[in-house]
């Protein structure tokens, strides 16, 4: 007797993979003073080294400077891109630089520089996500001081 073999079912292509919103290889503590365009042009090239921005992305970083201070208090910069550069975001996630030492951020002292890209509106969940983390002092203390595995915990939760 005879059996019609079953067609195979090609497998169904696998959905695209979400990336994380911050990797443990986005995280550089203790770094040295360095000028503020540097620090914003390292940490948008973390995020386009990680394939969540066109390299684009990295120079409207300094536009968005240019035009308004991403200082945000307690030691706080969020430098992230100008609107027009919205189109190079392939995936929202951030970079992070801590400066124990502390840079010059237009006359406020900076200990932390996190580097965000959003897609859509997700730049403003981020955003707040991050200063309701930076007004508990202990976890905005922890976060400027701490290694890369404390950062990691701090601004995701995860251990």
């Amino acid at each position: 007797m005879f059996f019609k073999k079953k067609k195979e079912e090609a497998p169904a292509p696998a959905p695209a993979q979400k990336k994380e919103l911050l990797y443990r290889e986005n995280i550089r503590v203790n770094c040295e003073p360095a000028p503020k365009n540097d620090v914003i042009r390292s940490v948008g090239q973390m995020l386009a080294d990680s394939g969540y921005v066109d390299q684009p992305y990295v120079e409207a970083m300094i536009e968005r400077e240019k035009t308004f201070s991403t200082f945000m208090g307690s030691g706080l910069a969020l430098p992230h891109g100008v609107e027009a550069a919205k189109k190079e975001v392939k995936a929202s996630g951030i970079a992070v630089m801590t400066f124990p030492k502390g840079i010059d951020w237009d006359g406020n002292e900076v200990h932390v520089v996190i580097g965000i890209a959003g897609v859509g509106e997700e730049h403003l969940d981020i955003l707040s996500a991050i200063a309701e983390k930076m007004l508990d002092e202990t976890a905005a203390k922890r976060l400027a001081e701490g290694d890369a595995d404390t950062v990691y915990s701090i601004l995701t939760g995860k251990e």
